[in-house]
């Protein structure tokens, strides 16, 4: 019982949630507050950004190589008429037995030829799993913004 009462107590709990979310909370809202709340405007056009355009957004071709023990993966993205900067797209693997599930950026590699809005991402995955594992998607990102707690938008592959 003396081992156990410290991770169960109200102090331990208290401090923890203002460690880890009051603290970090109060001094997100005081830099979106500063200059008359302009990085809280800029967040709000954001959002309103996203909440027209998102529906828009699809996945064009999916290229997968393999070589020595990697998975090179290109997929192509049509964000239309939406920065890339407003998102982020990841690769994505489920959890199996005996590993840790996989969630990994995908780095903007140019932009599509002839295709206005569309983009080509990649990324290398070791070559430990089958390359139908992983699927990709698209999350909301901007700097300072919790995702998925403030914007809870996503959009898979498949």
């Amino acid at each position: 019982m003396a081992r156990l009462t410290p991770l169960f107590s109200a102090n331990r709990t208290v401090r923890e949630y203002t460690e880890q979310h009051y603290i970090p909370a109060a001094a997100a809202y005081r830099e979106r507050a500063a200059d008359n709340g302009a990085v809280g405007s800029q967040v709000v056009n954001w959002h309103h950004t996203l909440e027209q355009k998102w529906a828009a957004i699809s996945f064009g071709e999916v290229k997968v190589q393999t070589e020595a023990s990697q998975h090179l993966f290109e997929i192509q993205v049509r964000l239309n008429d939406l920065d890339p900067k407003a998102v982020r797209v990841e690769l994505c693997a489920d959890r199996i037995t005996g590993s840790d599930p996989v969630r990994q950026e995908m780095k903007l590699a140019g932009q599509l030829a002839g295709a206005s809005g569309g983009y080509v991402y990649s990324t290398a995955v070791p070559a430990a799993r089958a390359a139908k594992d992983y699927t990709a998607r698209v999350i909301p990102h901007y700097n300072g913004v919790a995702v998925p707690l403030e914007n809870a938008r996503i959009l898979w592959q498949r």
